[in-house]
């Protein structure tokens, strides 16, 4: 068993040991930025610690979804009542993300709408009033979501400590100009089986939703970006479900500026589905749910050993 497979393990049965504290509730809140009202989902658990130590989560949506549909599908929440780490789920205009792509036919504003702005915003507010770790701040999404983890990070590098995108690659044409100032941790998950994106990239949805960079393609382009010069690790997750009809091959690229990596997780024949969370579709419209690992846990350990660097740290 791999490294990383070992702690996945470790941090499951400690979750499972672990007592719970009285369960937090999920609270709406609104914030005015860019002339709009835009309205977040907010999650902090009553053991979080307010010291300047506890991390925050962003974690956003698909397209089409909502925050509430998000803080379902991943269980974030839970995760941080044990853990004890903030966790917003932001709502995006039209229930979508400004992630930096063309859409064909496209006749919505969308690129007035400042969602980057929108975030930093709620950073700012945050860190400040819940006393969080400013280099711990995380950003993850699914779908659309996940693209956006990519164009927030790339815009908000020097802030944003790590990132992990489910089933989202850069989205063009903002790859052409993908340059991100400083290194960032990232984290990929992508379904070979995919009926919406392909692993390869190319066309979303037929062409309806734009174009995206393949999974490795995003994978390398962090990679150079943070200033990896060694070929990455690889290995193979264990098959702890056959019946899911999908293996994990991974590949890890190490030694990045401030101590920066990124993770690529091949899902073979796994769908446009979060990794051990629901079949929120049938399977002919979104494919198959990975069983064999549970992106939010393996989330949460990425982010927990990812910090963003100190200055002056290769």
């Amino acid at each position: 068993m791999s490294a990383a497979s070992r702690r996945a393990s470790l941090v499951l049965a400690l979750l499972a040991l672990a007592p719970v504290a009285a369960a937090a509730q999920t609270v709406v809140r609104t914030l005015a930025v860019g002339g709009l009202t835009r309205q977040y989902r907010l999650h902090v658990p009553p053991n979080m610690a307010h010291d300047g130590t506890a991390a925050l989560i962003l974690v956003f949506h698909g397209r089409g979804g909502d925050a509430a549909g998000m803080e379902r599908l991943t269980g974030f929440s839970a995760m941080a009542d044990r853990s004890g780490f903030a966790v917003v789920y932001p709502d995006g205009v039209g229930h979508a993300w400004n992630d930096g792509r063309s859409l064909p036919g496209a006749t919505a504003p969308r690129p007035r709408i400042d969602d980057v702005a929108f975030i930093s915003a709620v950073i700012d507010s945050l860190t400040g009033e819940l006393h969080l770790d400013p280099r711990r701040i995380f950003a993850t999404g699914f779908s659309n979501g996940g693209a956006f983890a990519h164009y927030l990070a790339a815009n908000l590098s020097t802030r944003i400590a790590a990132i992990a995108s489910v089933s989202g690659g850069l989205a063009w044409p903002f790859a052409r100009t993908f340059a991100p100032a400083a290194p960032v941790s990232v984290f990929i998950m992508q379904g070979t089986a995919d009926p919406l994106l392909s692993y390869r990239g190319g066309l979303v949805a037929g062409g309806r939703l734009g174009n995206e960079v393949g999974a490795a393609a995003t994978a390398q382009r962090w990679a150079d970006a943070d200033g990896i010069r060694a070929e990455p690790a690889t290995g193979q997750l264990p098959d702890t479900d056959p019946g899911d009809h999908c293996r994990v091959s991974w590949q890890r690229w190490s030694g990045g500026r401030k101590r920066t990596e990124v993770w690529l997780y091949k899902l073979s024949g796994a769908g446009h589905t979060w990794p051990g969370g629901p079949q929120y579709l049938s399977r002919r419209i979104v494919g198959r749910v990975c069983r064999d690992f549970n992106a939010t846990f393996a989330i949460w350990d990425f982010f927990v050993g990812h910090p963003q660097g100190a200055e002056g740290e290769k």
